[in-house]
């Protein structure tokens, strides 16, 4: 049963090409969330995708006391498929009309494979594209806010697993060195922590070598021997065969949807390893952009906001402590329950 608001499946009358917004709620708010752009075999796998992280999104705008509901936009571009620079301005001004036929129940921003020139483009045919460049008094690129907030909750789980916060010489293991995996991994640098890293981009390897980390290869990366294993690319890794090859004491990471089925969460509870839900973990982007460019608010507040993901997290895993159930469990369940109470009172 679809538990989605409403989802449009579009061909850009410009681009020629697929275009999805799936809004998951709006009952907390205006559905906010960024827009994807990337390679599928079927388009059909876009609308997947929409629906998974448009449901993620009003998880992580629930938990982090935001007013807004979940959505999200995608783009699906044919495998080997690269766009000129004409044919990426055409499409980002179908993803404008596309979002303004919403009327204001959803937002977009940038995501993975879209910056924020692309929603300076959206920007001249719907009002609702968000974190345009700071240079147009936008809140610019969410990657900055997203790596303070995985940061934080680094932090937590340090904290709660080896008794202090400290990351000095422990061993972190980065998938993925993108926007914010990047820069995680220099602040993580920079507090000391023994860095191992990988990305399917070999080039990534010059800012292994800038932070003296060690380079893995990407065709098994969950067999890194690390305290924290941080997952920063796409989602979908863990699965019931890839958590028998995890080597690690907890995830924390920014990237979306990270378990292929929700069941995967007992399995990796059942190993003795913590981990934490990412839709709490990555909400800095989101927490920002909220505070700062659709709220009008003080940049100062919106990354005080970000740092308060630490406690947040630390309230999900005492309630599953108590509770005997996985992180998921805890998390989703508050989430829901405040998204539930919204509804009925509107």
């Amino acid at each position: 049963m679809l538990t989605h608001e409403r989802v449009q499946i579009v061909r850009g009358a410009r681009s020629g090409l697929t275009l999805i917004v799936a809004v998951h709620s709006t009952a907390l708010g205006q559905a906010v969330g960024g827009c994807r752009l990337w390679h599928y075999g079927d388009w059909r796998d876009a609308v997947k995708d929409a629906l998974r992280l448009s449901e993620a999104m009003s998880l992580k705008c629930s938990l982090a006391g935001l007013p807004h509901g979940g959505g999200k936009a995608v783009i699906a571009l044919p495998e080997g498929r690269v766009l000129s620079p004409d044919e990426r301005r055409d499409v980002f001004l179908d993803l404008g009309d596309l979002v303004e036929s919403f009327g204001g129940r959803y937002g977009t921003a940038e995501d993975v494979g879209t910056t924020a020139e692309d929603m300076l483009i959206a920007r001249e045919r719907t009002k609702y594209a968000y974190c345009l460049p700071e240079s147009e008094g936008g809140a610019g690129e969410p990657s900055e806010p997203t790596a303070i907030g995985v940061l934080a909750a680094i932090r937590t789980v340090a904290r709660r697993l080896f008794d202090t916060p400290s990351l000095a010489d422990r061993k972190i293991g980065i998938i993925g060195l993108g926007q914010v995996g990047a820069r995680l991994a220099r602040r993580l640098g920079s507090d000391g922590a023994s860095l191992v890293v990988t990305d399917i981009d070999g080039s990534k390897k010059a800012l292994a070598e800038e932070l003296r980390a060690q380079w893995v290869e990407p065709q098994d990366p969950l067999s890194m021997e690390v305290d924290i294993l941080v997952p920063a690319a796409l989602g979908g890794i863990f699965t019931e065969r890839s958590v028998a090859s995890l080597k690690c004491s907890a995830i924390v990471g920014p990237a979306n949807n990270q378990l292929a089925e929700e069941e995967v969460a007992e399995l990796i509870a059942a190993r003795g390893i913590l981990w934490a839900p990412d839709f709490v973990v990555n909400a800095g982007g989101a927490i920002y952009g909220s505070t700062v460019e659709v709220g009008g608010g003080d940049p100062e507040e919106g990354l005080r906001l970000v740092g308060a993901i630490g406690e947040t997290l630390d309230t999900i895993l005492d309630t599953a402590e108590r509770e005997s159930v996985t992180p998921l469990t805890a998390a989703a369940r508050l989430a829901r329950d405040r998204i539930q109470s919204a509804r009925e009172i509107h």
